[in-house]
């Protein structure tokens, strides 16, 4: 908890710093969603995260690479019951690359490895993480209409408050384990691509292609 916590800090402070502005100008139409935004973060960000971090206590590297495969596929589904969409050759040809392709990195062109697959609780979290992350990347169809930074910043700001609870939780149980050196360093960088690069990155291809 305290590195979903930190990675959302460290995110957060950047881009507050950086589009205060923008930020306040925003405000009226972040206002009026506030609920949804709210909820976008916690279940795309600071959840997500949180149940990833947790369920590695329980289940395997492989397995959980795995599974993450499923986040397209709760996708298509929602888009069929929301949003009565189509699903046709194209997008189940993609779907079928893309657990191919992830089971054949998570196990190294092992896919032996797939067969001693064993569902267990940490599986489960991986799941509930995935299907939340979909819910996320569906909201994302009719989010306000403001630069994608300054949306990203309001969500980055809400990770990062919504998951001081969590981080308080593990601080008052006694097993919080703050970054050495070496996990600031892991840290920064988790801040910067992941958290950053990469959600910025997903929100414009999703705005560009739908």
């Amino acid at each position: 908890m305290a590195i979903t916590c930190l990675r959302w800090g460290i995110v957060a402070i950047f881009l507050a710093s950086a589009t205060s502005r923008r930020l306040v100008l925003a405000w009226p139409a972040l206002r009026r969603d506030w609920r949804r935004i709210v909820l976008m973060a916690v279940c795309g960000f600071s959840i997500f995260n949180a149940l990833f971090y947790v369920a590695a206590h329980h289940t395997t590297a492989v397995n959980i690479a795995i599974l993450q495969g499923s986040v397209p596929i709760f996708v298509v589904l929602g888009t069929v019951v929301l949003h009565q969409t189509r699903v046709g050759a194209v997008q189940a040809f993609g779907i079928a690359t893309t657990l191919i392709g992830v089971a054949v990195v998570a196990t190294q062109g092992h896919l032996a490895t797939v067969a001693a697959f064993r569902f267990n609780l940490g599986d489960g979290l991986i799941l509930l993480a995935c299907l939340l992350y979909a819910g996320y990347t569906l909201a994302l169809r009719n989010r306000p209409n403001i630069p994608s930074l300054v949306f990203f910043s309001a969500m980055a700001i809400i990770a990062f408050l919504t998951s001081l609870p969590l981080l308080a939780y593990e601080i008052v149980t006694g097993t919080v384990q703050w970054p050495t050196p070496e996990g600031w360093a892991i840290l920064v960088f988790i801040a910067l691509f992941p958290s950053f690069l990469a959600q910025l990155s997903f929100m414009r291809g999703v705005q560009l292609i739908g």
